[in-house]
């Protein structure tokens, strides 16, 4: 590094002073940083090029870290505008969370930017936090192996799933608004202090037959009539029918490819599969289906749950879930599918072993998948291996999920962003976060630099899986328990794009304890 801006002499100082305290077999690690770019690429789908973004590591796109191994980076933007990555599921420093002017700028194109801290082993991922850029497709997977990963006979396989549109993501936003902008609430649609979305105002999610959301504005559907139930099974609230998904994208991809051209993994015949599946799509919660090949699932965003059989998982927006497969021990071929909730589209992979028949599968299911966990029985049937330790709780705090279509407004506790009064805690506090969806689209919600358990659903006690976002379908509500960490402001939000650029975050301030 030729030059040093103080804030730069400053964190190599700090590295200095972490490196004189390692051991000296992780001396030599340090001295050679992970490269990662952000860049352009292209790919083909279904016959037809398409520029994209991306983050390209020593392998190819994301990063893949031993156990132990630290999380250093070096961080280059190749893209012609500027940018900047979270590290979904890591808790670095706050200055390194990857937050447009929390408190980093963007990095300037061709700008590198240095990042190192101690890696969380699970399934992750990292993107870019300007939502027009996490749908050009600049994500990647960021797995930690752990010990007990490289010790196990099994096979890793990583699905990373994104919705997909040939159109830019003003255009895209465009649509979805109908033309029902945000108003007065525009000069706030953007993100984490940074410039504002490019411009584009984003409005309506795609209506519930018969009902004039403008005449709704932002009452509580407790209010309104009939809407005062839970949500019923199949998307069906009050009797009234939901429109599970906004915006009907051209293509979703699995690995980026499509079932026209699908990733075929080669297995072994009777062998096991740790199947990690990040769902990276901007507005799509996707059902996984394995089919034949039965799966327990292990763990959730990156931390273990006591195993749970099934064939039929669902993951919202920011999440991810592993899957243990133990396959048959004959030759076959076994795809694992994604199926768009609410609706007949799908992607997927095809395990396969040397010699299988690797048949076509249609991108177009003859049914609709249902919608995802509107009773949150999915959610209610997790329990963490390593749960929290019990203590008193010291703060409790309630966060209003509200929107309305016209205009098209998403807020936490009535406000948009550069509206919001901070949740604020001490640092060390065990803190209860309330999450009442009041809206009638569900939300998942992601909380920076901590990881929480879910001890509530709908009013009822749980000791339920460690998490960094949790989905919180209408009408319901959802408890999660934390212990206050670094005292500095982190994001939290909804991680449907279109949601958090119109407004939907807030933060989690959080003070030095006295």
């Amino acid at each position: 590094m030729n030059t040093l801006s103080r804030r730069g002499f400053l964190a190599a100082s700090a590295a200095a002073v972490a490196v004189a305290h390692m051991p000296r077999l992780a001396l030599a690690q340090a001295a050679a940083p992970i490269r990662l770019a952000a860049a352009t690429r292209t790919l083909d789908i279904d016959g037809r090029a398409a520029s994209v973004f991306g983050l390209a590591g020593p392998g190819g796109q994301g990063l893949v870290l031993d156990p132990g191994q630290r999380f250093r980076v070096d961080l280059t933007n190749d893209l012609d505008v500027g940018t900047i990555i979270h590290w979904h599921g890591q808790i670095p420093p706050n200055a390194q969370d990857g937050v447009p002017d929390m408190p980093m700028a963007l990095l300037a194109p061709r700008e590198t930017r240095s990042y190192d801290f101690e890696a969380r082993p699970g399934t992750h991922w990292m993107h870019s936090h300007v939502p027009v850029q996490e749908m050009q497709l600049l994500a990647a997977p960021l797995i930690v192996r752990s010990a007990e990963d490289i010790a196990a006979d099994r096979q890793e396989v990583v699905m990373f799933l994104h919705d997909f549109s040939f159109k830019s993501p003003e255009e895209v936003l465009a649509e979805i608004s109908g033309g029902h902008a945000g108003g007065e609430h525009d000069a706030h649609a953007h993100h984490g202090g940074a410039q504002p979305m490019q411009g584009t105002p984003m409005g309506g999610m795609g209506a519930m037959p018969g009902m004039d959301h403008g005449a709704m504005g932002g009452m509580p559907m407790d209010q309104m009539p009939g809407m005062g139930g839970m949500m019923g099974m199949g998307g069906q609230m009050g009797g009234m029918a939901m429109d599970l998904n906004d915006y009907d994208w051209d293509a979703y991809l699995a690995n980026d490819r499509t079932l026209s051209d699908p990733d075929v993994v080669r297995v072994e015949r009777g062998g096991r599969i740790r199947l990690r599946v990040i769902n990276a799509a901007a507005a799509t919660v996707f059902w996984i289906d394995t089919g034949a090949a039965g799966a327990r699932l292990v763990a959730v965003d990156g931390h273990a749950v006591q195993p749970l059989a099934g064939n039929r998982f669902g993951l919202a927006m920011g999440q991810r879930l592993d899957l243990e497969i133990d396959l048959p021990s004959e030759t076959g071929a076994w795809p694992i599918l994604a199926l768009r909730e609410g609706a007949r589209e799908r992607t997927g992979l095809i395990l396969a072993t040397p010699g299988a028949e690797v048949r076509r599968v249609d991108a177009v299911a003859e049914v609709e998948a249902p919608a995802f966990d509107t009773d949150l029985s999915q959610e209610a049937r997790l329990i963490a291996v390593d749960a929290l330790p019990e203590r008193p709780v010291d703060r409790g705090q309630m966060l209003m999920l509200g929107g309305s279509m016209q205009p098209y407004v998403w807020t936490i506790n009535g406000a948009v962003w550069g509206q919001h009064r901070p949740i604020v805690a001490r640092s060390g506090e065990r803190v209860v976060l309330s999450f009442h969806n009041m809206s009638m689209m569900g939300h998942p919600m992601h909380l920076h630099g901590h990881v929480f358990q879910v001890v509530g659903i709908n009013g009822q006690r749980v000791a339920g899986a460690l998490r960094d976002t949790v989905y919180v379908p209408p009408m319901s509500m959802v408890d999660v328990a934390l212990d206050a960490g670094e005292a500095a402001r982190w994001m939290v939000h909804c991680h449907h794009m279109p949601h958090l650029a119109t407004g939907m975050m807030t933060e989690f301030a959080v003070s030095a304890s006295v």
